[in-house]
């Protein structure tokens, strides 16, 4: 089992352009005064920066670190890195934009050892794309996974079957794959510290203290076994998006933009997937992290961004979100929000020939000729996207509006 990570990908994808930049901390986020970091060099890194990271702080924490904003090209390079995976074995389990998993087994008596394998692959990437990467080599996803983040930057660490607990005895158990800084805390209370110290504890025990599936896990990580096998498909349950406005706002002008841009996105994705929606969900969120969700069940299944747009925006009226001023003469917000988030529900695949965005979802939302017409724009729409980019062409109540960040997410199952 081989795991790869690439190294510091955001940051070594911008460095392509800014090649002058290397070697120097460097910070990958979108500017604002509630941006998260996504990625920091190595170098960024040695002054506590780390994914996650409120942006305000790692400027305090790294003050002469270069703040790059995020670009579109992440996808065009993941891409890439899998397919040189893939030219290697079929078995390649994408885990996310920058890491995967690839089950070596079969494709040694072509490839030749792992280890050569993986030092290939990882020439191929360097030479085709000018990106640095590290990997990893085990018996199992879990030490294969351990095995790389020991081994970064740049490099490769094989952990064979005989040499297993001495990887993993000295290690601190908050080092361990799955175990958070709660889990951690607990052990460190019962006087565990590292892999070698948990080790000493039977699954009773550790069910005792931390409850059968925890318990199990523990018992299991201390031991380096793990029986989960590559997957190489994985069904979306759920896609969406949230956008953090850059100040609590109470506009609906705001509110609506960023709810347009999250269901243009969304629509693009559903049909880029041929899939349709059964449901919404909207999420939003108010000063203080006070965070409410609302499902919407749909009587017809869209991948229409803009009937997603008009169904969310109705929704928040309903629900009283978006009201009418004292006067009456404008609308706002009942309270500021400081996030609003779409999600698509009940993923179904598009029936062949069928576009489900053409039949009237509300006699109030226009008839099935303007919903038509907007399923051939979209559509069409979408050759413009894929050629150039999501921004090449955008509603003109788009235009220049950045007053905020939008993340997408998508929820997963695995299907062998």
């Amino acid at each position: 089992m081989m795991h790869l990570d690439m190294d510091a990908f955001f940051v070594n994808v911008e460095l392509l352009n800014k090649p002058e930049l290397h070697g120097t901390p460097i910070i990958v986020a979108h500017e604002g005064p509630r941006s998260v970091v996504c990625s920091a060099s190595y170098e960024a890194r040695d002054s506590g920066v780390h994914s996650g990271m409120p942006l305000a702080r790692a400027k305090r924490l790294s003050p002469q670190a270069t703040i790059l904003p995020l670009r579109g090209d992440y996808g065009f390079y993941s891409r890439a890195v899998m397919r040189i995976l893939r030219d290697e074995s079929p078995l390649v389990e994408q885990v996310s934009v920058d890491e995967a998993f690839i089950d070596l087994t079969g494709a040694t008596a072509i490839g030749g050892s792992p280890v050569a394998i993986a030092q290939r692959v990882r020439e191929r990437i360097a030479d085709e794309l000018s990106l640095p990467c590290s990997a990893g080599i085990s018996i199992n996803k879990f030490l294969a996974k351990m095995a790389s983040t020991g081994s970064k930057p740049n490099g490769l660490w094989v952990v064979p079957p005989h040499r297993v607990q001495e990887f993993l005895d000295p290690m601190p158990v908050n080092k361990l794959w799955g175990v958070g800084a709660r889990s951690a805390t607990l052990l460190n209370e019962y006087g565990i510290y590292t892999v070698a110290q948990l080790r000493e504890f039977d699954a009773q025990w550790l069910c005792g203290r931390f409850g059968n599936a925890a318990g199990n896990h523990l018992y299991a990580l201390a031991r380096g076994i793990d029986h989960r096998p590559v997957v190489t498909e994985r069904v979306e349950k759920s896609m969406g998006a949230e956008h953090t406005f850059a100040a609590d706002t109470r506009c609906v002008a705001d509110i609506e933009r960023a709810v347009q841009g999250i269901a243009l996105r969304l629509g693009r994705r559903l049909r880029a997937a041929g899939k349709t929606a059964g449901a919404l969900t909207i999420k939003y969120r108010y000063e203080g992290f006070e965070t409410h969700t609302k499902s919407i069940p749909l009587t017809e299944p869209v991948d229409s961004g803009m009937q997603i747009y008009r169904i969310a925006c109705a929704a928040l009226r309903a629900m009283g979100l978006l009201i009418k001023s004292c006067d009456g003469q404008k609308e706002q917000a009942s309270r500021a929000l400081r996030l609003i988030g779409v999600r698509a529900e009940r993923l179904q695949q598009c029936a062949s020939g069928v576009q489900q965005t053409l039949f009237a979802l509300d006699p109030q939302e226009g008839d099935g000729a303007e919903k038509a017409d907007w399923g051939r724009v979209e559509r069409a729409l979408d050759g413009i996207h894929t050629r150039f980019s999501a921004e090449a062409v955008r509603p003109a109540s788009l235009m220049g509006y950045t007053a905020g960040r939008t993340h997408m997410h998508r929820v997963q199952h695995r299907q062998g």
